[in-house]
């Protein structure tokens, strides 16, 4: 069930880690960027685990193994389990042994990680569109994936053979930038065959039920970088986000997000997840409409079309926070994080 219309982000009187049983975490952008730990995230993390939160490691690339992933994270100083760790490959793999016969063939077009996640489910991965398969599974094969994989799969797909992507991603944050994604791949044997697949990963439903599942979580909580994936995803499943400005977001994206795109919370990083969120208040008028918001010393008001911010203090954050509020609850009328540049720049951010 979708959640209502956010029109600010939400307080939390506790500490996020204590507040909710779970936390189910994106990687790239959030606990590591170019494969080296954000900073924070390391002390963040191992301090909201020995207060009790159980952490769960999320991702859309389906190219490693739960098992491989875990080694990196163990590596960089955050200890986990293959069981700590849910990729997209798994929830795709769910996806098709529940529309398969155990045993069926799956034409891969991607990595181990896909390859080990059917096999889990009892499917028998092959090679060839000449092999019978009775699906295609497509995930991201990393930057050495040869070109005749996607032929292989653009003449199963226009066979008619069912087809599934673990994800649809169209990029990949790298060290040297952004990259094609999974999405990029799928959509040349789209374009070569006029179909599309289904499709796995966040922020679709069968992603969050293969965590859900997986995890047992009972008061989970989203915490993720991007407002298109693991927000909208935490939408659509209806629960609560966290998202941090460490990877991919900006300020300015968050002012303009749509209604499905709105964190619950927003911090710089994950050490928010150890404090309580403070209270965006309306200020000035019953509604929030012509008096603005205010959260901590700062207050964020709509005028003319533009987002304007008053007061100060020392956490830029709340400022953050009340135009968040402004610009949320003035939506309708064509508020942008474009309309926001001078009240970002006092902000720093």
């Amino acid at each position: 069930m979708n959640q209502p219309v956010r029109t600010r982000p939400e307080p939390s009187r506790r500490p996020l880690n204590e507040a909710y049983d779970t936390a189910l975490l994106d990687l790239d952008g959030v606990v590591y960027a170019g494969g080296e730990a954000i900073d924070h995230a390391v002390e963040s993390l191992v301090a909201a685990r020995d207060d009790g939160m159980r952490l769960a490691y999320v991702t859309n690339n389906a190219l490693r193994t739960p098992a491989a992933v875990a080694e990196h994270l163990t590596r960089l100083g955050m200890p986990a389990g293959a069981d700590d760790v849910i990729t997209s490959a798994q929830a795709v793999a769910r996806l098709i042994s529940e529309q398969l016969p155990q045993g069926a063939r799956v034409l891969v077009i991607g990595g181990e990680g896909l390859r080990v996640a059917l096999r889990e489910r009892g499917l028998t991965p092959v090679d060839s569109a000449d092999d019978d398969p009775a699906a295609v599974a497509q995930g991201y094969g990393g930057p050495d994936l040869p070109w005749a994989r996607l032929m292989e799969a653009g003449y199963a797909v226009a066979r008619g053979v069912p087809w599934f992507a673990s994800n649809l991603d169209l990029t990949i944050p790298s060290g040297r930038g952004i990259a094609p994604g999974n999405g990029a791949a799928v959509e040349v044997v789209r374009i070569a065959t006029g179909k599309s697949p289904q499709a796995a990963g966040k922020p679709l439903p069968p992603m969050h039920r293969e965590t859900i599942l997986r995890t047992g979580a009972r008061r989970p909580l989203v915490v993720g970088d991007r407002l298109d994936t693991d927000i909208e995803g935490a939408y659509a499943g209806g629960v609560d986000s966290l998202l941090v400005l460490t990877g991919v977001t900006t300020p300015a994206q968050l002012l303009a997000a749509e209604p499905g795109h709105r964190p619950s919370y927003v911090d710089r990083d994950l050490r928010g997840l150890l404090t309580p969120q403070p209270e965006v208040e309306p200020d000035g008028v019953a509604d929030g409409a012509a008096g603005g918001f205010r959260c901590g010393g700062w207050t964020a008001r709509v005028e003319n079309g533009a987002l304007v911010l008053d007061g100060g203090g020392d956490q830029p954050l709340d400022g953050l926070r009340a135009l968040c509020a402004a610009a949320w609850a003035e939506a309708g009328d064509g508020v942008s994080g474009a309309d926001a540049g001078k009240a970002l720049a006092r902000l720093g951010l």
